[in-house]
Formats: structure tokens, C-alpha cells, sequence
């Protein structure tokens, strides 16, 4: 059972401190499940990342220090998308049980309003919208810039989980300092890199340079790459200038950075907010299609204040609830939370593929339960 709520002699109390009552029972209610909700919902998360990247990783070799930096490393973001959703957990649950035990019923006896309800719900709701915003905007980019430098590390470490990079046909590909991309099709089973190609890069043109060789390695105790059998081509005007065949070669590099997801750079999700908005208006200056940039600058808003969404959708259920005399239950709080999880991924990779508009991409899960909270609402008055 959970602790009684105000009791009808609340109603001849001074407002204020009614209300300082209900915020703080409220907040011992819902407190801990947010706490536990948001530990589940960060260990699921890195459980997804053990099982696409960290496992292979750890078969074919990984330095387990190195991968434990890795995965460290996640928690930032976790946390950043976790918290809404735990949020939703924990407000849903605890609302539930206010309902259930009759505590609501107990307000409105005493001369309460449930509607007082909203007040401390929607305030943590925003204090978790603040939260999840400043985690997403400071810790996470950072951790993830460090985590392209801890993959370097596991690739220079051990070069065989370089085959990691060939899932869906896709090679690994490292960067240098240099602006030059390494494409790795394969590894083979000494170590040795094979089927490399070297592009040098100049943002907005086409490489001006393309070294390819059947094969190279990467020198012990030092930052160069033996490269085997191979060419080395220049372009002016788009057409072949010069090419130039070796046997053997040494080619310089310079702070590698690595990704076993088959790129070489920062999602946009994971960029700050000014470096993409600086992206997406040269976009939209150039008139440049870029829908997985545009996406990712809505949900840099929409998921953070996806909590009030939450929050809100929340109290309103448990009004509902209350004028319904329905019990949620557990089963049904998980049911609406894995619910908003699953929409707000279905939205976000349409929009990021172009099949959605942004806008309705990023905010259509959050507009969703706003409706839903709506109606809940407009029913319970009806009862």
C-alpha cells in the first residue's frame, strides 16, 4: 500500500501548504520508480549495444579493458534517452497505484481537486526535460567522440575486429588528421588489412586522390601504414592526371579514428546543437536533401521534452483511471512505455530515411499521447 494522501482535513488548511503536501508525496511516490526505470531502461540499451558490437568485439579478440571503455561510454546517451522513458514508467506507475488504492478518491473527499495532480507531475516532468537535455547536449557528444577514439584504439590493438566493418557489405573505414578515409574490406587472419583504399578528402569535392593496394599493415610503435601492391591516382578536373604503381609503400596517418557501424563520423544526433544547426542552414542555403541531419535537429528538442508529453499523458490516464474505476497494473504500464519506445524508433528511422517530413517524424510520438491524454480527459469529465 502506498502512503495516505492529505486527508479530507487538508481542506481547511492554507493552500499552499496542501499543495507543498501533495508535490512531496508525490515525489517520494514516483522518485524511486524513475530511479529504477531509468536503471532498466540503461541497462536495455546497453544490452543492445553488448549484443550488435560488444560481444563480436570481445570473439574475435578485443582488449576487454578497451571494450569496457567502450561501453562506459554509452551511458551518457543512455541516459539522455532513458530518462523520458523512465519518466513515463515511473509516473504511470505510481499515478496507478494512487488510483488503485484509492488515494485519489481520499483527495476529492477532502476537498482536493485530482487536478492539482498536474502541478508537481508536470514540474518533474520538466526538471527531467532540462536534465536529459543538458546530459544530451554536454556528456553525450563528448563520450561519443571519445568513443571513436577507443575503436581506433581496439583497431590498432587487435586489426582482425576490423571485420566487424563488413556487416550489410560495407567495409570499416578509418580518418585521419589528414582528411584522408581508409576503406578496409577485410582482415585476414594474420592481422594483415586487405583491399584498402585511400581516399584523400576536401569537403564538398571529390577526392583528389585515390591510393589503393591489395593489402598493408599497420607498423608496430608507430603511426604508419605498410601498404603492398597497390596504385596511386590523381584526378584534376575529375580525370585521371597521374598513375603511379608500387610494390611497397609507407603512408604517414595521423590520429585514426575509427566506427563498427560502417562510418567514419559523428551521427548528427550526436553532434552539438550548434554544430548541426550550422550544418543544416548550409543545407537549406545549397538546398541539399538531408533528412537524417533535419531529423536529428528536431529530436535534439522533441526528445528531451518528450517527459512533459509523459508527464502529462500520465495524470491524465490516472483521472481516467479514477472516474473509470479501471486498474492499470504493471503489465499495462510496460505495455505504454514499450509502446512510446517503439513509436518514437519507427518515427525516427522514416524520418532519417526521407519517408517522413522532420517535423512529423520527430514530434509525432509526442503529439500522439498529447491527444490521447486529451481524450482520456475529456472522457473522464463526462463520469
Amino acid at each position: 500500500m502506498s502512503r495516505a494522501m492529505p486527508n479530507s482535513s487538508a481542506a481547511t488548511q492554507p493552500r499552499g501548504t496542501v499543495q507543498s503536501r501533495i508535490n512531496r508525496y508525490l515525489l517520494e511516490e514516483i522518485l524511486p520508480f524513475l530511479v529504477a526505470g531509468l536503471a532498466v531502461t540503461i541497462v536495455l540499451l546497453l544490452l543492445g549495444a553488448l549484443q550488435a558490437v560488444i560481444a563480436p568485439l570481445l570473439a574475435k579478440g578485443a582488449n576487454p579493458l578497451l571494450v569496457a571503455r567502450l561501453v562506459a561510454l554509452q551511458l551518457p546517451f543512455a541516459v539522455s534517452q532513458g530518462l523520458p522513458i523512465a519518466l513515463l514508467f515511473a509516473t504511470l506507475l505510481g499515478l496507478s497505484r494512487l488510483s488503485a488504492d484509492s488515494e485519489i478518491k481520499a483527495m476529492q473527499a477532502g476537498g482536493i481537486s485530482p487536478l492539482r495532480l498536474f502541478g508537481p507531475v508536470m514540474g518533474l516532468g520538466l526538471a527531467v526535460t532540462l536534465l536529459s537535455f543538458t546530459v544530451g547536449e554536454t556528456l553525450t557528444p563528448r563520450a561519443k567522440m571519445q568513443s571513436l577514439s577507443v575503436q581506433r584504439e581496439i583497431v590498432l590493438d587487435n586489426p582482425r575486429v576490423a571485420g566487424l566493418g563488413e556487416a550489410g557489405g560495407k567495409a570499416l573505414v578509418l580518418r585521419d588528421a589528414f582528411g584522408r578515409a581508409i576503406s578496409i574490406a577485410s582482415v585476414g587472419e594474420s592481422g594483415e588489412l586487405l583491399g584498402l583504399r585511400i581516399a584523400t578528402l576536401r569537403s564538398g569535392q571529390v577526392a583528389r586522390e585515390i591510393i589503393t593496394a591489395e593489402r598493408g599493415t599497420l607498423e608496430a610503435g608507430s603511426s604508419v601504414l605498410l601498404l603492398y601492391n597497390g596504385q596511386r591516382i590523381t584526378y584534376q578536373n575529375e580525370k585521371p592526371s597521374t598513375v603511379l604503381s608500387f610494390s611497397q609503400g609507407r603512408l604517414p596517418v595521423q590520429d585514426l579514428q575509427a566506427s563498427f557501424e560502417g562510418g567514419d563520423e559523428l551521427k548528427p544526433i550526436f553532434l552539438p546543437l550548434r554544430d548541426l544547426w550550422q550544418r543544416v542552414s548550409e543545407y537549406r542555403k545549397q538546398d541539399i536533401s538531408a533528412p537524417a541531419e533535419f531529423t536529428a535537429l528536431q529530436r535534439k528538442f522533441s526528445e528531451p521534452v518528450a517527459a512533459l508529453f509523459m508527464a502529462f499523458f500520465a495524470v491524465a490516464l490516472a483521472i481516467f483511471s479514477f472516474r473509470s474505476n479501471l486498474n492499470l497494473g504493471l503489465v499495462w504500464v510496460l505495455l505504454l512505455t514499450f509502446l512510446y519506445y517503439a513509436t518514437y524508433s519507427v518515427f525516427n528511422v522514416m524520418g532519417a530515411n526521407g519517408a517522413l517530413p522532420p517535423v512529423l517524424a520527430a514530434w509525432a510520438p509526442n503529439a500522439l499521447y498529447l491527444v490521447a491524454g486529451l481524450a482520456l480527459l475529456g472522457v473522464a469529465a463526462r463520469r
